[in-house]
């Protein structure tokens, strides 16, 4: 009963809107009491490249690959990593709101939702192209909801590509119309999307299907059995974080006696739009996120509360 009050309680706290004033987009609203060196970074920093940092981080999986293991026991087919790394940051999105800004037209937003993409491939072959899904959580989803729905996403993208003659999601469709165009037709439409995307007029529709709009684009390195990357981030859209996680390792460690232990562990490598919030905001960000992955159990209950950014 408790847990349910909790839940309830959370829910009632991020199902609360506010509404649309003049400034908003589509897929945020903007942050209007910032400190005024936080608004003034934006026109120093004018592109996501400009404001790069990196971050790289282990996490012990001496407590998580048990627990993976568990779920597949309890019929979670294909549970990884993946799942936990997914459910770690929607939680600490409930906590630290302010990772899940992004910038656009020199503004900073706050999100109006928790928005992941990945690219994956429709089929289980070398050949199969690759395709990009986006996934759309609520921050007091529990790591079975954030499963059910990354699985159901993908899920869909498969059953679409296998319904239709050519294979292609709406993604795939509209990255082909575009690429076809001749060179300078394709550069002038993509300055035109970026104004139109800089004064809050991108239609919806393009929102919807575009890799570089969302809140976390995340990659596995693992599954290509090297250690993860730096990866860029993007100068069109608002994609503020990358994350690149590689492939298991072993490393042996000394406890406080001096003894030595054996460990298995997983590399994150992260670049992050700093324009967005502050390194302590962003440290306190990590450290939650590794806390949970290395710990996963509390993730099977919603948060105690859902902390909403500022106006």
């Amino acid at each position: 009963m408790e847990n349910a009050t909790l839940e309830t309680q959370a829910v009632q706290v991020a199902t609360q809107k506010r509404k649309h004033r003049f400034g908003d987009r589509k897929d945020g609203r903007l942050v209007r009491t910032l400190y005024p060196m936080n608004k003034f970074m934006p026109f120093i920093m004018r592109t996501r490249n400009d404001a790069c940092n990196q971050f790289a981080d282990s996490i012990d999986m001496t407590e998580t690959d048990p627990y993976i293991r568990s779920k597949i026991k309890q019929g979670m087919v294909h549970f990884s990593f993946l799942h936990v790394f997914l459910a770690a940051y929607v939680r600490t999105v409930a906590k630290r709101p302010e990772v899940n800004r992004f910038v656009s037209g020199n503004r900073i937003y706050a999100r109006n939702n928790i928005v992941v993409n990945m690219t994956i491939k429709t089929t289980m072959s070398a050949d199969s192209p690759d395709t990009c899904i986006k996934v759309y959580f609520e921050p007091t989803d529990t790591i079975d909801q954030v499963y059910e729905k990354f699985n159901a996403a993908v899920q869909a993208v498969k059953d679409e590509s296998e319904q239709k003659a050519d294979g292609e999601s709406a993604f795939d469709k509209t990255a082909r119309v575009l690429s076809g165009l001749p060179r300078f037709i394709l550069l002038c439409v993509i300055d035109l999307l970026t104004w139109m995307d800089n004064h809050r007029i991108l239609p919806q529709a393009l929102i919807g299907v575009s890799p570089f709009h969302g809140s976390l684009f995340v990659t596995s390195m693992g599954s290509l059995g090297i250690r993860p990357i730096y990866h860029h981030l993007y100068n069109f859209g608002n994609l503020p974080i990358f994350v690149s996680y590689g492939n298991k390792r072993m490393e042996l460690t000394l406890d406080d006696e001096g003894n030595v232990h054996k460990k298995r562990m997983i590399d994150l490598k992260v670049v992050t739009d700093e324009r967005i919030c502050d390194g302590y905001i962003y440290a306190s960000a990590f450290k939650t996120i590794r806390n949970l992955l290395e710990h996963p159990k509390v993730l099977e209950q919603p948060p105690e509360m859902v902390k909403e950014d500022i106006d």
